[in-house]
This record gives C-alpha cells, sequence and structure tokens, in this order.
C-alpha cells in the first residue's frame, strides 16, 4: 500500500495537480484584494478556499502514507515541514483582527511554488548557502557606510543640514546614494552650497558653503567603491551559491539514477537465475 500511495506522490500528474492548486490559491489571494467583488462572491471563494486547503491536506496524507510504516520520515525534508505549517495554520483559531494575518498565512501558500519547482528551489538553495558570505559582505559594506556617514557630517553637516545633520541623518542619505537614487542632486548641493543649489527654505540654509572637489571626490569614490565593487561583491556570492547549490542536485540526481540503475542489475540477475532454473526444470522433464 505505502508503494502506492508514494508511486502517486512522486507521479507527473500529481505534481502538476498540486502546481494548479497553489497557483489558483495565489489567485483567490490576489481577488480578495478587490473588496467589492470578494464580498459579493464570498461563499464561492470561500468554498474554493476550502477546496484548496483539502487538496492540501490530501497531498500532506498521500506523502505520509508513502512513508509506510514511518510516517514521521515525512518530517525529514525541511520543505515537508513549511507545508505542513502553513496548511496548519488554517486550522488555527483567528478572528477579528486576527483576519489579516490570516489573509497573510494564505498568501504563503504561493511559496508551495518553490518547493514544486526545481529550479526555483535550486534558486532558493543558492540564497540560503549565500547567508554566511554575503553577512561579511554585509560587515564591509558597514564598515564604508559608517566611515563615509561620520566623514560626511564633519565635511557636509553645516551646509547641508537635511542630508548631514547628525550621523543617522547621513547614513541614510548614503543609501540613497549607494542605490542611485538623484545622488547627483546631494553632491551638488554640496558643490554650489545650498543656497545656490537645491535648498527651497533658507531657514534651514544658515550656512552655505561649497566644497566643489571635496563633494566631487567624496560622493564619486563611495559610488565607486559602495554600487561598483561592494554590491558586485554579492552578486558573486550569489552566483558561487547558485553553482554549489547546482553541484548538489546534479549529485543527487545522479545518485538516484545510480541507485535505480543498481535496482535494474539486481532484477536482471534474477530473471537470469530464474531462466536458468527453469532450463534446468526442462531438462529434467525431458
Amino acid at each position: 500500500m505505502s508503494k502506492t500511495f508514494k508511486k502517486i506522490a512522486n507521479s507527473k500528474w500529481f505534481q502538476n495537480t498540486i502546481t494548479i492548486v497553489i497557483l489558483m490559491a495565489g489567485v483567490l489571494v490576489g481577488i480578495e484584494t478587490y473588496s467589492h467583488f470578494a464580498e459579493s462572491h464570498h461563499e464561492i471563494l470561500n468554498i474554493l478556499d476550502k477546496l484548496i486547503l483539502f487538496i492540501f491536506i490530501v497531498e500532506i496524507a498521500v506523502k505520509m502514507l508513502g512513508e509506510g510504516k514511518k510516517p514521521w520520515n515525512y518530517f525529514k525534508d525541511g520543505w515537508n515541514i513549511f507545508d505542513f505549517i502553513i496548511v496548519a495554520a488554517a486550522f488555527m483559531p483567528f478572528g477579528g483582527s486576527s483576519v489579516a494575518i490570516l489573509r497573510l498565512l494564505r498568501l504563503l501558500r504561493v511559496l508551495k511554488l518553490v518547493k514544486a519547482l526545481p529550479k526555483l528551489q535550486m534558486l532558493v538553495g543558492a540564497l540560503l548557502k549565500s547567508i554566511p558570505s554575503m553577512g561579511y559582505v554585509s560587515i564591509l559594506l558597514l564598515l564604508l557606510f559608517y566611515i563615509y556617514a561620520v566623514a560626511g557630517v564633519f565635511f557636509f553637516g553645516d551646509n547641508d543640514p537635511i542630508h548631514f545633520k547628525d550621523l543617522q541623518t547621513s547614513m541614510l542619505s548614503l543609501f540613497r546614494v549607494v542605490t542611485l537614487e538623484d545622488w547627483t542632486d546631494i553632491m551638488y548641493i554640496n558643490m554650489f552650497g545650498c543656497e545656490n543649489y537645491g535648498y527651497d527654505d533658507m531657514s534651514i540654509c544658515v550656512n552655505s558653503k561649497g566644497n566643489p572637489l571635496l563633494s566631487v571626490g567624496y560622493f564619486v569614490t563611495f559610488v565607486l567603491i559602495g554600487t561598483m565593487i561592494i554590491l558586485n561583491l554579492f552578486i558573486g556570492v550569489i552566483m558561487n551559491g547558485m553553482d554549489e547549490a547546482r553541484a548538489e542536485m546534479e549529485a543527487e540526481g545522479y545518485s538516484e539514477s545510480k541507485g535505480i540503475s543498481h535496482d535494474i542489475e539486481t532484477l536482471e540477475q534474477k530473471l537470469t537465475e530464474v531462466q536458468g532454473l527453469l532450463v534446468k526444470l526442462k531438462k529434467q522433464n525431458t
């Protein structure tokens, strides 16, 4: 019996059906954002939601039954635990002000697509593998932000209090610069002085003082280091994680194919033995 359920769980039609149901769940959550339509079709949407939940429960049951006498093996896969939590959350006593939480949990059903699509699973695995290395790159970027933010307060705090009044404001302005969102406007304010560029409220611009060479050197070097170099390190780390995840998936596929080929060889040996016994029996009968 367990082999039958295992075969169903691994079948292509079953996996495709679950993928379609996941997409339907995502569409239903999107429809709920149109309040008038959702209210007028509340009963139909509620029935569809219960149907989707029922199919997800059946999916979990089939996979557990496929484990035979050890259904707890289902929870050895992290993605299975994630699926179980999403389904179990639907039975939690949400109501009143917690409706938004229930809708959010329904939205998380869309993330089941990550497991349904191997390529997405590889991408998520690559991101997870990249987290440790990304942490070190983030520390390096934080140090860069801190050094430039302190220097920005010293250099431009008097001229440009909107962007460099204190340390936290300076770091926020540098975040804007590193995303390349109108960073040249901030540079021009400190090149020409706040009374000549960028400031409409002169009550804030009390000490206008332009510094062309210093501001150009400050912002250009920060953009080159922060955007062109360090942010590219993030891309490099993620690409390395993708290579590792791809290698692991290929290794798993190789081990599975190796196991299948071993089973085929064993079956062929058994068939040869059976044929040999049949030949012996024929000889004895003759």
